[in-house]
């Protein structure tokens, strides 16, 4: 698919579910509130992009946005040593960095005591 940007709102389907490719979906919004309440509406939380350089709505959008990931002013894929993570209905747990290690690792304890002189063990 070329890379493709959809206008609409918050009943578009594309702007409901997960796509994975070049597409963006544009939906107007009358303040931060809305944004965020489009944003948190659906079932999946896998990643989102805030554009903007007002340091106070990175901080409000990065804390109430209910995904894995989020970009700001930028987008990209993974860094290998960071995690990437989804909530809600995406992903089913920690991929990548030291949470995905330990999110793949199951720990396990041996205590090896040595054998009384002249028993094998």
């Amino acid at each position: 698919m070329q890379p493709t940007v959809f206008l609409g709102d918050n009943t578009l389907t594309i702007a409901r579910e997960e796509v994975f490719g070049p597409v963006g979906t544009v939906i107007p919004f009358d303040d931060d509130d809305e944004a965020l309440e489009y944003a948190n509406g659906t079932e999946y939380g896998l990643t989102a992009v805030l554009w903007t350089n007002d340091a106070s709505r990175i901080t409000r959008f990065t804390r109430a946005l209910r995904v894995g990931v989020v970009w700001v002013n930028a987008w990209g894929p993974p860094h290998p040593a960071l995690p990437w993570l989804g909530v809600k209905g995406s992903g089913i747990g920690e991929e990548l960095g030291l949470a995905g290690l330990h999110a793949n690792t199951r720990l396990k304890t041996v205590n090896l005591l040595s054998a009384p002189a002249g028993r094998a063990a």
